[in-house]
C-alpha cells in the first residue's frame, strides 16, 4: 500500500514538472489576418470559370491552410483575426496581435488594378513611401477604415499626409522595420523561386492595418484578382496551397534566422573580475636624472610614482590590483613610447626587513637658507652632503604605503616635487 502511494506521488511530481517545464517554453506566436471579410468583399471580379471571385474568400482560404500547417508544429501558437466570413475592425486586429504579444503579424490580401495587365505578388511593410503606385495600394486598403466606428474614432485624427504623422510613424515602427523586411524578403523569394511567380518585391507603405502593431508585420498581396491568370491561380486549390506553403516556409526561415541571431548576439555573462593579491605598477624607466610632473621625458603620462634606489630614480606609472587594468596600463605606457615598460608587483603594506623609506625633499649645490619654505614648514629635516651636493630628506617609514601617505601630506602643505627613497644600508 505504501509502495503504491509513493509511486503515485512520484508520477504526480513528474507530470507537474513536465507541465511547468513545457509551460515555460514560450511558443513563437503568429497572428494570421485574412484581409477584409463580412460586408467588405475587398477586390473582386466576375469570371465565367469561377463566378464572382472575392478577395475576402481567397484570403480566408489561404490563411486557414497556412494556419493548419503551423498548428502541426508544437513550437508555434497561431492566432486568427477571423476564421469565418466576418469583418473584424482594423483596431480589433491590431489589439488582438498586441495583446497576444505576437512575434509576427501576417495580413493576407489580393491586389487589383483598373487594368487587367498588372500581375504578380508583392509584400508591404509599414513605412512611408513616395512611390505613386504603392500609394494607390495604400489608399485601397485604407479605405476600409470608414466601415467601422472604432476605426473612425481611432484614425480620425491620423493624417497619412501630414509630416507629424509620418515622423511619429517612423519612430514607432523603426525597431520592427528590419525584421519585417527580412521576413518579407523570405516570402517574395519563395513566391519567385519555389512557385515560379513574378515578384514585384518588398516595399514600404503606410498601411493602417500595420501601423499600430508592436511587432514585425507584413501585408502580403498574393496576386491580382484583376488579372485573369493570377485570378485563376488564386481561385484554385493548387494556387492557394502553394501560396500558403511559401508563406509557411518563410516563417520557418525567419524563426531560424532570429534564433541564430539571438544566440550570436547573446554575450555570455562575464565573471566578475577578482582583485589580485598584489598591487602592480608599470615601471617606465630608471634614470640618474630626476624628472618632475609634466617633464617631456614622462611623455604626457600622469600618476607617476618616483622611487629612488641605489642612486637611480625609478619611474612607475599608475597602480592597480586588477589584472585587466594592469594590462591596459602597460599597453598605455608602451603606446606612449616606453617600449621597455614592464609590470612590477608590490606586496601591499609590506614592511622592509632591512632599511626604510624616506622622502627626498631637495638636492642642491648650496645649503638651503634658514628661511627656506621647506625648512620653515617641516621639522626634523635631515641633511647629508655627498659628492659636493646637499641632500635633504624627511622621515623614516617601514612600508611604501606609509611613505606615499606622508608624501601626500607634504604636498598638501605646499612641499612638492619630492621623491620617495628606499634606503637599505
Amino acid at each position: 500500500m505504501n509502495q503504491s502511494f509513493s509511486f503515485k506521488k512520484y508520477l504526480h511530481f513528474i507530470f507537474f514538472f513536465l507541465f511547468v517545464f513545457s509551460g515555460a517554453q514560450k511558443k513563437f506566436t503568429v497572428v494570421l489576418d485574412a484581409g477584409h471579410g463580412g460586408s467588405n468583399f475587398g477586390a473582386n471580379r466576375f469570371y465565367s470559370e469561377t463566378g464572382r471571385l472575392n478577395e475576402k474568400d481567397v484570403t480566408l482560404a489561404i490563411v486557414l491552410k497556412l494556419g493548419r500547417m503551423l498548428e502541426k508544429d508544437k513550437d508555434f501558437k497561431v492566432i486568427y483575426t477571423r476564421k469565418i466570413d466576418e469583418y473584424p475592425s482594423l483596431l480589433d486586429r491590431t489589439n488582438l496581435a498586441n495583446r497576444s504579444k505576437a512575434d509576427l503579424f501576417i495580413s493576407v490580401h489580393c491586389n487589383a488594378n483598373t487594368r487587367s495587365a498588372p500581375y504578380g505578388t508583392e509584400t508591404f511593410v509599414q513605412g512611408p513611401d513616395q512611390n505613386k503606385t504603392n500609394l494607390e495600394v495604400a489608399k485601397a486598403e485604407n479605405d476600409v477604415i470608414f466601415l467601422d466606428e472604432k476605426d473612425r474614432e481611432m484614425f480620425a485624427s491620423y493624417d497619412p499626409k501630414s509630416p507629424e504623422s509620418l515622423i511619429a510613424l517612423k519612430i514607432q515602427q523603426s525597431k520592427y522595420l528590419e525584421s519585417s523586411l527580412l521576413f518579407g524578403s523570405f516570402v517574395e523569394e519563395n513566391f519567385e523561386k519555389k512557385d515560379k511567380r513574378f515578384s514585384r518585391g518588398v516595399k514600404q507603405q503606410n498601411l493602417h492595418v500595420l501601423r499600430l502593431n508592436a511587432m514585425p508585420s507584413v501585408l502580403i498581396e498574393t496576386g491580382f484578382i484583376s488579372n485573369y491568370d493570377d485570378a485563376m491561380y488564386l481561385a484554385s486549390e493548387k494556387g492557394q496551397s502553394e501560396i500558403a506553403n511559401s508563406i509557411y516556409d518563410a516563417i520557418i526561415s525567419y524563426k531560424k534566422t532570429r534564433e541564430r541571431n539571438a544566440v550570436k548576439n547573446a554575450e555570455p555573462e562575464k565573471p566578475v573580475e577578482q582583485p589580485l593579491k598584489n598591487d602592480f605598477r608599470i615601471l617606465l624607466m630608471s634614470s640618474p636624472s630626476k624628472y618632475v610632473a609634466g617633464d617631456p621625458a614622462l611623455k604626457g603620462l600622469n600618476y607617476i610614482l618616483t622611487i629612488k634606489e641605489g642612486g637611480f630614480y625609478r619611474y612607475y606609472y599608475a597602480v592597480t590590483n586588477m589584472a585587466s587594468v594592469r594590462d591596459n596600463n602597460l599597453k598605455t605606457a608602451r603606446e606612449a613610447g616606453f617600449n621597455n615598460a614592464t609590470s612590477i608587483s608590490f606586496v601591499p603594506n609590506q614592511k622592509l626587513g632591512i632599511g626604510y623609506y624616506n622622502i627626498e625633499l631637495a638636492v642642491t649645490d648650496q645649503k638651503l637658507s634658514s628661511n627656506s619654505p621647506i625648512l620653515n614648514t617641516l621639522k626634523d629635516v635631515e641633511r647629508d652632503k655627498v659628492n659636493g651636493k646637499f641632500y635633504y630628506t624627511y622621515g623614516k617609514f617601514s612600508s611604501l604605503e606609509e611613505a606615499v601617505a606622508a608624501q601626500k601630506e607634504l604636498e598638501e602643505k605646499g612641499v612638492k616635487n619630492t621623491v620617495i627613497q628606499k634606503v637599505t644600508k
